[in-house]
C-alpha cells in the first residue's frame, strides 16, 4: 500500500477512534449516573477519600502497577454504607504491558474483623490448594465442594460458617460469588468494568454473610448488634 495512502488513512481514522472512545466513554458515565440516580445513590467517579486503591489486600489487590479506580458508585444497603467501582491494574510494560479490571462491591462492616475469603472452586483453587494454599474445611461436603475458604482466625471462620449461612451460600445466587471480610470491609470482586446489574445481588449475597455473624462474635470484637439496634442472629 502506498505510504501516503498510509498517513491518509491514521489520519483520518486516529480521529474517528478518538471521538468514538470519546463518546461511548461519556455514555458510560450517564448511564452510571442515571442508576445512581435511580437508585438513591451518588456517582462520584473517581475515589471519595476513602481509599480505595489501599482499601482492600489479596486478590485481586495489590497486583501488578498502576493501579486506580473509576465509575465510584457510593450509596448505602439496607441502611449499611456501600460502595461499588471499578479496580484497574497493569502488569508488565511496552508492547508486554496488559491492562486488567474487576468490578468491587463492598459493604462497611460495624467492627474489625479477622480476614475470612470465600472463593469459588475451579481450575485455579484447586491448583492452589495443590500447591499447597491453605483451604478450612467445614462439616458440609457441598460447601467444601464448591467453595475455597481462607481464614485468618479459624475460629472464628467455623463461627461465622455455622450451618445456616452455608445453606445459603449453596444458593444460586450466592454460588460462584467470591468475596472476603477484612477489616471493617466484606467486598466481592468480579472480573470486568462495573456492571449495574450485578450490584444488587452480589450485596444481597454480602448482607446475608453480615446479618449471618453471631452475635457473640461482634462482641468478641467490641460490638453488640443489641446495644446498636440490630437484631441478633446467633
Amino acid at each position: 500500500m502506498d505510504s501516503a495512502l498510509v498517513v491518509l488513512l491514521l489520519a483520518v481514522g486516529l480521529p474517528t477512534f478518538v471521538a468514538l472512545a470519546w463518546w461511548l466513554q461519556k455514555k458510560r458515565h450517564e448511564q452510571l449516573a442515571a442508576w445512581a440516580a435511580a437508585t438513591g445513590w451518588e456517582y462520584v467517579r473517581s475515589d471519595p477519600g476513602l481509599g480505595l486503591v489501599r482499601l482492600h489486600r489479596n486478590q485481586p489487590f495489590e497486583q501488578g502497577h498502576s493501579r486506580r479506580v473509576s465509575e465510584v458508585l457510593t450509596g448505602r444497603w439496607q441502611g449499611v454504607p456501600a460502595v461499588s467501582y471499578t479496580y484497574e491494574w497493569s502488569t508488565g510494560s511496552g508492547k508486554e504491558k496488559k491492562t486488567y479490571h474487576a468490578h468491587v462491591v463492598a459493604l462497611a462492616l460495624p467492627a474489625y474483623l479477622p480476614v475470612l475469603e470465600l472463593t469459588a472452586e475451579g481450575v485455579g483453587a484447586r491448583i492452589a490448594k495443590a500447591l499447597g494454599a491453605r483451604d478450612m474445611q467445614t462439616e458440609s461436603v457441598a460447601f467444601n465442594d464448591a467453595y475455597r475458604v481462607v481464614a485468618g482466625d479459624q475460629r472464628v471462620g467455623h463461627a461465622i460458617l455455622h450451618p445456616r449461612l452455608m445453606e445459603r451460600l449453596l444458593q444460586d445466587d450466592a454460588l460462584g460469588t467470591d468475596w472476603r471480610i477484612e477489616g471493617t470491609w466484606i467486598a466481592s470482586w468480579r472480573t470486568g468494568r462495573t456492571d449495574t446489574a450485578r450490584i444488587a445481588p452480589r450485596l444481597g449475597v454480602m448482607h446475608a454473610v453480615v446479618r449471618g455473624v453471631p452475635r457473640h462474635v461482634w462482641q468478641d470484637h467490641g460490638y453488640d448488634p443489641l446495644t446498636h439496634g440490630a437484631a441478633p442472629n446467633g
